[in-house]
């Protein structure tokens, strides 16, 4: 399904947005990429901050689908002596100021990429859904919640139709942050205290992302409406580690370790929110993109971790 007018992309520079521009491309879709750093692709681009309303006035004109990826996240290091406010500066100031220039230049459709932070960190007895009531759980989550409130308040009632994605953790081979972490690992060999984790984790690929992302900035029943995003199949700890080591062709070193150690280890060295990510569940409910927009994820959890697993060591041995 084609967007049939112009495409501007922000973020395009980085783990999601090189992708999905690539995939515009190939798509013969008229794409226009601004941000501050050019992509490693031949695609129009231009340089410009996103409160920089002359020249997003400019790149504006004749936009009809706006996909809005760039945002602060997988801060490793954090230097800012308020964290919140750099975040809330990026992922909500920015973002409201670069769509109120949507709005204004009469841009059709606005998509914007939240995260399943909003809804909250671990699921309990139920899955979350659009219908479950948000708990950002940190800084980067509450800035994207903000977000989405001051978006929706400034579309509403407006030609400018505003679509919200919000998708768990995000996979590939050469993807940023924890998971990059952990395919470094599984590659090396490294055993992993995580053999007696008991949890359900929905993730979603790049290429399950990728595409629902274009059905959303193209299919008309996602006009305002937020949609919950995975690959529809959930994964424990110990089963992700074993798919990404076939890939690999290695065996994975899973060692038995109690919950309670693990939990006291990871506040010990400063890490409690690994060992969210890793010991607890977080499970999504997907059916309202299946049911309003017929979308199915294209490549199974267990095939695309195999996959990654496999791209990962082949970037690694060249």
């Amino acid at each position: 399904m084609t967007m049939g007018g112009r495409v501007l992309v922000t973020g395009a520079s980085g783990f999601i947005g090189s992708h999905l521009v690539k995939r515009l491309i190939d798509a013969n879709q008229n794409v226009l990429v601004v941000g501050r750093r050019r992509p490693a692709l031949e695609v129009e681009f231009l340089a410009a901050e996103l409160d920089d309303s002359q020249a997003l006035q400019a790149a504006l004109t004749d936009v009809d689908v706006v996909i809005h990826l760039a945002g602060r996240a997988h801060v490793m290091r954090e230097s800012h002596i308020s964290p919140l406010d750099e975040f809330r500066r990026v992922n909500r100031d920015l973002a409201l100021h670069f769509a109120t220039q949507a709005k204004h230049s009469g841009v059709r459709r606005f998509v914007f990429i939240s995260s399943i932070g909003v809804n909250g960190a671990v699921t309990q007895d139920a899955p979350f859904s659009e219908l479950s009531n948000p708990a950002p759980h940190a800084d980067y989550a509450l800035s994207k919640f903000e977000a989405e409130q001051e978006l929706e308040r400034l579309f509403s009632g407006s030609d400018t139709e505003l679509v919200i994605i919000r998708p768990p953790l995000v996979y590939g081979a050469d993807a940023p942050g924890n998971f990059s972490r952990l395919l470094k690992l599984v590659r090396h060999g490294v055993p992993l205290p995580l053999a007696a984790v008991q949890n359900q984790r929905s993730m979603i690929c790049l290429d399950n992302l990728v595409d629902f992302i274009m059905v959303c900035a193209s299919h008309p029943a996602a006009a305002n409406q937020c949609f919950l995003v995975s690959d529809n199949e959930s994964v424990s700890t110990p089963e992700l580690v074993r798919l990404l080591a076939e890939g690999m062709g290695r065996k994975a070193r899973l060692l038995p370790c109690p919950d309670f150690m693990l939990r006291l280890g990871s506040r010990l060295v400063g890490r409690a929110a690994m060992y969210t990510q890793l010991c607890q569940s977080l499970v999504v409910d997907t059916s309202k993109a299946h049911k309003l927009l017929g979308w199915r994820p294209q490549t199974s959890a267990y095939d695309a971790l195999r996959t990654v697993g496999q791209q990962y060591l082949q970037t690694k041995i060249r």
